[in-house]
């Protein structure tokens, strides 16, 4: 019969175990912070004043006045008034009409999280903004992290927005020419907001 020879097992020094968990848990939090570096950061929205009711989706048109600008604080884009002419004032809200599945990801994604009434600033990271290729001649530095103050006025959905278009052209069309403006200046509603018609310096961001 073979004999088996037992070594008696050190018991764990007191205090040593706690030690051991300790060192787990730093291990794992450090991987976790390494994974969490290395990851590419997403769009970033703080809440200046808070809005009330539901937020847009990607195929609304959402009313803004916004201004654009780099980290060293240069602007290069900010909003304008839609010209519109008399008859149509009231057809439309105030501010600068956006098609949101026109927009850079990163906006798109940052206007789908505001609500009516609330001001924002939004922090876009390159990846979600104009990446290695900035419009042309535009003061956009490639791979450019880009902030916009946002103060979200209104939205609609397109075809509103279409058919509201068409309300203006018969409008003017019925009244006559307004001076300064004729009825064919308004674009027909289906190029209203193309990337044609809003260039980087206007309205497309």
């Amino acid at each position: 019969m073979t004999e088996i020879t037992r070594v008696p097992l050190r018991p764990i020094a007191k205090g040593s175990l706690a030690k051991l968990w300790i060192g787990v848990i730093v291990a794992v939090a450090l991987a976790v912070l390494l994974a969490w570096s290395l990851s590419p950061k997403g769009v970033e929205l703080t809440v200046v004043q808070p809005g009330t009711g539901p937020s847009p989706s990607e195929d609304d048109v959402i009313f803004v006045n916004y201004v654009g600008r780099l980290d060293d604080g240069t602007v290069f884009d900010e909003s304008r008034p839609l010209p519109l002419p008399p008859q149509a004032q009231g057809i439309f809200p105030e501010g600068n009409p956006l098609p949101l599945g026109n927009m850079i990801p990163g906006f798109t994604e940052g206007a789908k999280q505001m609500q009516k009434g609330g001001k924002y600033e939004l922090h876009i990271p390159a990846d979600q903004g104009y990446g290695a290729e900035p419009p042309a001649g535009a003061p956009i530095p490639p791979n450019a992290d880009l902030t916009f103050d946002v103060e979200l006025i209104d939205f609609m959905s397109r075809e509103e927005f279409d058919r509201r278009v068409a309300m203006i052209t018969a409008l003017m069309q019925q009244q006559g020419a307004m001076p300064g403006m004729a009825p064919g200046d308004l674009p027909p509603p289906e190029d209203n907001l193309s990337d044609e018609t809003l260039d980087p310096d206007d309205e497309n961001l």
